[in-house]
């Protein structure tokens, strides 16, 4: 097996077996960065020096039997709106050109307290909203990888990096890892500290994760889900141990919302019905469920929310440096100020109205299920459609998207799960089955 198509707990394992070296891993990274990325684009900096740097100091605490965490050596990337003490971090736009922070973003700073290593920084949209990174679908490159976790979704398609860090805000997290076969999480809103995360929206933003696997992103949770002091947003709930919870899988209850397979493409939804009806017959409860009457404002809240937000993030900067930002963000902040302070708390008033309808629904199931997408990757620079990730963004419900199939030219189509406040470890279990009969995902043939 070459190196670079090992995942995140593969090459931990090996790692602390001694089998295999940090060093020879993360050159092994790089060389395929170098071959490929070309193509794709999927890195904004790439920090070579301190991976092998970092790589050799892990291997002489290998050899010596010091294992810092359960990620002792292995790569991750991280999208470019997450700090990094020493790299640039420039957001996609020409407004943060040369900002270099003075710590790391608390996810980054505990996946590397775990031993893991920063090989550099993903394209992002401009600021994580619409206007594109240069990113390309390794699965087409002629396709959008989704956006706005854009490079973050690409390098772990491509096998450049087991394990990515992304946000999410509207869609960004979940949408991109659907668009390039990969497993996507966006936990409950505060399961992550989003502190040293460039902010979109201070009451939507979550931290997410990809890999190629459901254990990998359930390894990837364990290590930087939990409260962070310095974060006001994060929650103090506790933090189950993830990873036990995929060895007590079992066929899961699923409510399966319809009415995201009437707004999808055709294609999509037969794929979809085809991968619901293959868990049915391995042995889960599955059932039609019934979204709450508040459904059909949260489209209207979400973006209501998200522009007001935005608009007063950027307010002072944008006062400053208008002419540097690009057409569709700049679309967004304009509108922003223009929304009143009423429409707003209304706003506010339906997303708390709409998850509390949603709670005794997701108490009768493990998992609400709906195709991720309503199609798959678009030609283009168009970063997708994200309606069916709104619900759960505006919530703060966790949701995770797994691979279920290719459509008739090749591009990978997933399922979206969807649990309840804090269900991490019941939602990843679910996954996991849902995994174990729909099949790993395949790479692109890059």
């Amino acid at each position: 097996m070459s190196l670079h198509t090992l995942d995140a707990l593969d090459a931990a394992r090996a790692i602390r077996e001694k089998v295999l070296s940090p060093v020879d891993l993360v050159e092994a990274l790089l060389e395929r960065i170098d071959r490929i990325d070309g193509r794709v684009q999927a890195w904004a900096l790439l920090d070579g020096e301190g991976a092998r740097l970092a790589a050799r100091q892990a291997a002489d605490e290998a050899a010596r039997g010091v294992f810092r965490g359960p990620l002792h050596g292995v790569p991750f990337g991280a999208k470019d709106i997450f700090y990094s003490a020493g790299l640039r971090t420039e957001a996609g736009s020409k407004v943060m050109a040369g900002f270099v922070p003075d710590y790391d973003a608390t996810a980054v700073a505990r996946l590397k307290a775990a031993g893991a290593i920063l090989l550099g920084k993903l394209h992002t949209t401009e600021f994580a909203t619409y206007d594109p990174a240069p990113t390309r679908n390794p699965w087409n490159l002629a396709c959008t990888p989704g956006g706005s976790s854009s490079g973050s979704a690409a390098a772990v398609a491509a096998r450049m990096i087991p394990l990515s860090l992304g946000s999410q805000t509207i869609g960004s997290n979940v949408r991109p890892a659907s668009y390039c076969g990969l497993v996507g999480l966006k936990p409950t809103f505060g399961r992550i500290s989003t502190r040293g995360v460039m902010a979109l929206s201070y009451t939507q933003d979550h931290v997410g994760l990809m890999a190629r696997s459901v254990e990998d992103v359930a390894l990837g949770l364990s290590i930087i889900a939990g409260h962070d002091p310095e974060d006001p947003s994060s929650s103090r709930a506790p933090v189950p141990d993830y990873l036990t919870a995929l060895t007590r899988r079992r066929a899961p209850r699923v409510g399966v919302l319809r009415d995201f397979f009437e707004r999808a493409t055709p294609e999509v939804a037969d794929v979809t019905a085809q991968a619901v009806n293959r868990l049915a017959r391995a042995g889960a409860a599955v059932e039609e469920a019934k979204l709450p009457p508040t459904f059909r404002a949260v489209y209207a809240a979400a973006y209501l929310i998200t522009r007001s937000d935005t608009a007063s993030i950027h307010a002072e900067r944008y006062a400053l440096k208008a002419e540097l930002y690009r057409p569709a963000i700049r679309s967004a902040i304009e509108m922003g100020m223009l929304i009143p302070g009423d429409l707003y708390v209304r706003a506010l008033r339906i997303r708390r109205q709409f998850r509390r309808e949603m709670s005794p629904l997701l108490d009768r199931y493990d998992a609400l299920l709906t195709p991720t997408t309503p199609a798959p990757a678009p030609e283009g620079m168009a970063t997708g459609d994200p309606r069916f990730q709104v619900p759960w963004s505006l919530s703060g419900l966790p949701s995770i998207t797994i691979p279920c199939g290719l459509t008739t030219t090749g591009l990978p189509l997933g399922i979206q799960l969807v649990g309840g406040v804090f269900t991490e470890a019941q939602l990843l279990s679910a996954a996991a089955w849902c995994e174990d009969v729909l099949g790993r995902g395949s790479a692109p043939s890059l």
